[in-house]
């Protein structure tokens, strides 16, 4: 028998060391974190640069140049250490490769917080700098599951059209260029998102069957267009493709050539993709929360200036952690966030944001014998 203190070793980065967050949520074990508004794109339904308290990010020149406001690498390490061990770690923006240091913000995040997964998505515009900050990220995060979301909203013309001329060929090479270190490195996950939105929502047919004949790609997700966004008109969808869209995800899950994740628990994820989708579905065509919902206790989201949410709607600010002294522990025990906690316990506000149904399927025991129903569907 291994001596405990082995078994610990092994247990520091494991997902199920937060069982116990399904009884006590009182610790967030999932932080996503907006490392800079700057962007190399301009997406029609980026949330993230228009409405509610983003309203600075109109200004956003979508250029390269670092602004002043974005928490520096000291700043990270003090927010960092303050925080606990971490489940999942998903950083978002604006483009987050165009932060140089974003292999340095990682490590601070796997020596200290321990995530289990790391999520990257990126538009993969930056094939060179993407792959040489991965390839060091991987080389040091060994025991954490890296997973990198490359974003495709259609096959070449259509991907164009949304994102931008030329931007789905230098996004294939980057895919092909992370497929040749796949191999190489058992903890990375390769991944394609694609947003549903009213422009690709005749074409996600043929959309999934592109991506699922891509090799070394282990996921698609398609994440439904949400938030306050710079064309509206891109939110007139019809939730009913939607519907059979992700039916054709579970579809190609429960197949005989299915595609799964490689980590530990990866049928258990697919599983929560499944129902998770299905309750999107569910709650855009019902305006109602069909789930508690644990913003504020298992999720935090944390901005480039430091603004501290506990989800995305960015409406409900708890703190700044400049003005705390970098304590997130303080923040969350401040008497303005239980009042927020409290809202979104007991007003049922609302929304489709995916990250969200992930945390309030895994950490709701009545969701389970519906989970564990499609898990051994698999």
């Amino acid at each position: 028998m291994r001596p405990p203190r082995e078994i610990n070793k092994k247990m520091r980065y494991s997902p199920f060391r937060h069982a116990p967050s399904i009884f006590r949520k009182n610790s967030p074990l999932h932080l996503a974190f907006f490392v800079t508004r700057r962007c190399n794109s301009k997406c029609p339904f980026c949330f993230y640069l228009a409405g509610g308290e983003t309203d600075h990010l109109k200004n956003n020149n979508h250029g390269k140049e670092r602004s002043d406001d974005e928490l520096s690498l000291d700043e990270i390490e003090k927010i960092s250490s303050s925080l606990g061990n971490l489940l999942w770690l998903a950083f978002s923006g604006g483009e987050i490769f165009l932060r140089d240091d974003i292999a340095e913000i990682t490590e601070i995040f796997y020596e200290n917080n321990k995530p289990a997964i790391i999520l990257f998505p990126t538009n993969g515009l930056l094939t060179d700098v993407i792959i040489e900050n991965l390839e060091r990220i991987l080389g040091v995060c060994k025991k954490s599951t890296i997973a990198v979301k490359l974003s495709i909203e259609g096959t070449e013309k259509l991907h164009d059209f949304i994102r931008g001329s030329g931007s789905f060929r230098k996004t294939m090479r980057t895919l092909t260029g992370l497929g040749r270190i796949y191999k190489k490195y058992p903890n990375l996950e390769l991944g394609i998102n694609t947003v549903f939105c009213r422009q690709n929502q005749d074409s996600m047919e043929k959309i999934t069957d592109f991506v699922n004949r891509l090799e070394n790609v282990t996921t698609h997700t398609i994440s439904l267009i949400r938030g306050d966004v710079p064309d509206p008109a891109f939110k007139d969808i019809d939730i009913n493709k939607y519907l059979v869209a992700v039916k054709k995800l579970e579809a190609n899950l429960k197949g005989r050539d299915s595609k799964i994740y490689r980590f530990r628990g990866a049928r258990l994820k697919a599983a929560q993709d499944i129902l998770q989708r299905r309750l999107i579905h569910e709650t855009f065509t019902r305006k109602k929360q069909m789930l508690p919902c644990y913003a504020g206790r298992l999720n935090l989201v944390l901005t480039e200036r430091g603004d501290v949410y506990p989800c995305e709607s960015f409406q409900k600010k708890m703190g700044n952690v400049r003005e705390s002294g970098y304590d997130m522990k303080k923040i969350i025990n401040s008497e303005k966030s239980k009042k927020i906690i409290s809202l979104i316990r007991d007003k049922g506000c609302y929304c489709t944001h995916e990250c969200y149904f992930m945390t309030n399927i895994m950490f709701n025991p009545m969701m389970y014998p519906s989970l564990l129903k499609e898990y051994f569907q698999l």
